[in-house]
């Protein structure tokens, strides 16, 4: 269904150069305007809209991921307008696929769910040492992402449905190692450069400014010594940790409640089982159904006949092409992982029996049962330490949703002050000093939260010095914050930033003595090329760590091969000048037939992402697509000078 596509090899091909030229985008440029309206479309899918809420709320989502695995990084960079808009395009790429996925009728077996939650790692950590899956924890594992086990489970279909539209595209995709070829000796170009580069260190001896000269500098850039906006303030948390530590557990209590969930500490019975599947869906042809249930007979036959071939015989003949490869093995199971047909049959038997044919919607199933995990209570003793945190935090949630509300209350109805609801409910208030509209990078804690950082910095915090609003920076944790100072943005007095504008100014200058110095050169080897004192010859490449600034680098690789050799100037800014002459193209080494094959394998990677970017555009034009916000503009990096 893909050959449209696949025929239209321009845009293809522009596609993978996007794919794999780097690109780079300056965050932090543009403002962003935030939509007053929580519940208004910021885009519309096939007449589902996108809304600013649910934008909101999948942009945090991403923030917290990428901080949770990078805490060093500017959280100015995540949640910039260009990061922002990036968060709502993959939405709608989602939309998209999900159309596509109902379209095609793609839908996941509850075989391969039950498979995909037993395999993943966030899942796998919350069995016990016995396998058991410990259902309280799961029950948490959604709730933090807002979820009931039910909504978490129906999340995972649908996302396992619509990975299927773009699986079957990428695995199709093949490269010949002469497409391979071609389009990485593009990419992967070398060429021999010389450079020579001007350093604003090397002229700042020959700057001199005078106290007109900054004050002039000073005014002229005002808002470089601006101060950043910011507020000292009070702040009152509840939340279940600090309930916890208040709360006694007498051993009566604990010992009841080991009896009360002995059962769900003893965990359920698992089993163990092998299975070869033989496809018949519901609609199939009485015809069609008759004979893959005749191949089923036949193969029951074979395998009661000699039980040892059962893992040979599914390698062979099992339709379930996941489990095949295993010689049909399911690993362990709990009631209501399988369909039900097939959970009947496995618990009915005996370790080592072999069902008589299974009939479900996948079609005959023949099973073996090849272990049993039987429930087996741990003693009070060894369970003490886990029974104790449980109930402990049970009691501090029940304390936490009778308290939530008092809270929220009394700091509005008390709003001058976080004393009396400190008081009330033992709590400490806390302070902070100089806390700014966006936290520094790796900042956690309370106090980093967008929400709450946004009701401190609104005006009704500000001006009125009222309480904020309890916000909830978290599941079980409520903040209200009281500014106590404010101190706006404001350029600094001159006295104060003196030294600072002198040293820019500086720098500033001597990057434009550097840079004059290198264009009168420039000019005067493209005279006289003999005159031209530069740098050893050195070979770059995209794929190669940089020994120059990438700005030279980039100039070097854009210069017209037809002109070599090439005299380029490529003005560095703040860094200063260079010039840059391109001798000559540097063919790519002979790689080693390991090396050709690891090359043809991720240009075919590649290959298939731009497939699936052209498939997506395709989608675009047949499911309508409105991006109701607005997109915000890049700035465009400085060019080098052309020869």
């Amino acid at each position: 269904m893909f050959d449209s596509i696949r025929n239209n090899s321009k845009i293809l091909m522009g596609l993978l150069f996007l794919l794999v030229i780097p690109s780079f985008v300056l965050f932090g440029i543009e403002g962003y305007s935030q939509f007053e309206d929580k519940g208004a479309a910021v885009a519309r899918v096939d007449g589902q809209k996108i809304t600013q809420s649910e934008w909101d709320a999948v942009h945090q989502q991403e923030v917290d991921r990428i901080r949770a695995s990078v805490p060093n990084l500017d959280p100015k960079l995540l949640d910039s307008a260009e990061a922002r808009y990036a968060t709502l395009e993959k939405m709608v790429n989602d939309r998209l696929i999900a159309r596509a996925s109902e379209k095609q009728l793609l839908v996941t077996s509850d075989q391969r769910l039950a498979r995909y939650l037993q395999q993943d790692p966030s899942i796998a950590g919350l069995r016990g040492a016995d396998g058991k899956l410990d259902m309280e924890r799961y029950r948490q594992l959604a709730a933090s992402q807002g979820m009931t086990p039910e909504m978490l489970e129906a999340r995972v279909r649908r996302d396992l449905s619509n990975q299927q539209v773009l699986a079957g595209l990428q695995a199709s995709v093949f490269a010949t190692q002469r497409q391979t070829d071609a389009a990485l000796d593009a990419y992967l170009q070398r060429r021999e450069i010389q450079v020579k580069r001007w350093s604003p260190a090397d002229f700042a001896a020959k700057v001199e400014v005078s106290d007109v000269d900054l004050e002039r500098y000073y005014k002229d850039h005002a808002e470089r010594f601006r101060s950043v906006e910011n507020v000292d303030l009070e702040y009152l948390v509840l939340d279940v940790a600090a309930l916890q530590s208040r709360i006694e557990l007498p051993e009566q209590d604990l010992k009841t409640y080991y009896e009360q969930n002995l059962q769900r500490l003893a965990g359920q019975e698992q089993r163990r089982a092998s299975h070869i599947l033989i496809n018949a869906a519901k609609d199939l042809p009485a015809a069609d159904k008759q004979k893959a249930r005749a191949k089923a007979e036949s193969l029951l036959a074979t395998v009661r006949q000699s039980p040892k071939t059962f893992a040979e015989v599914a390698r062979k003949n099992s339709d379930d092409t996941g489990s095949a490869a295993r010689g049909g093995d399911l690993d362990f199971f709990a009631r209501g992982a399988m369909v039900k047909p097939f959970e009947d049959a496995a618990f009915a038997l005996q370790k080592g029996d072999i069902s008589d044919i299974v009939e479900s919607d996948f079609g005959y199933h023949i099973i073996l049962l090849t272990d049993v995990k039987l429930p087996q209570a741990p003693s009070f003793e060894s369970m003490r330490p886990q029974l104790e945190a449980d109930l402990r935090k049970q009691q501090a949630q029940r304390q936490f949703a009778e308290l939530a509300e008092t809270f929220s209350n009394s700091v509005y109805e008390q709003s001058d002050s976080l004393t009396p609801v400190a008081e009330r409910l033992k709590l400490s208030v806390q302070k902070a000093q100089a806390l700014t509209r966006t936290p520094p990078p790796g900042a956690q804690g309370v106090l980093s939260h967008p929400k709450l950082l946004q009701a401190i910095f609104s005006e009704d915090a500000i001006a009125k010095r009222r309480n904020t609003a309890a916000v909830e920076v978290a599941p079980n944790t409520l903040v209200s914050a009281r500014v106590v100072n404010h101190r706006p943005a404001a350029v600094r007095p001159f006295a104060e930033v003196k030294a600072d504008a002198r040293q820019l100014l500086i720098q500033a200058q001597s990057a434009e003595l550097a840079k004059a110095e290198g264009q009168a050169r420039l000019a005067a080897w493209k005279t006289d090329a003999a005159q031209a004192n530069l740098g050893e010859a050195v070979t770059v490449s995209r794929d190669q760590a940089p020994a120059w600034p990438q700005a030279v680098i980039d100039a070097a690789l854009r210069a017209d091969p037809s002109k070599m050799p090439a005299l380029l100037g490529v003005d560095l800014g703040l860094q200063g000048f260079a010039v840059v002459r391109v001798n000559k193209i540097v063919p790519r080494p002979e790689s080693t037939a390991q090396h050709s094959e690891q090359s043809r394998q991720q240009f075919a990677r590649l290959w298939g992402q731009a497939e699936s970017q052209a498939y997506l555009a395709s989608l675009k034009s047949q499911f309508k697509v409105e991006m109701l916000a607005q997109k915000p503009k890049k700035l465009e990096g400085s060019e080098a000078e052309k020869p």
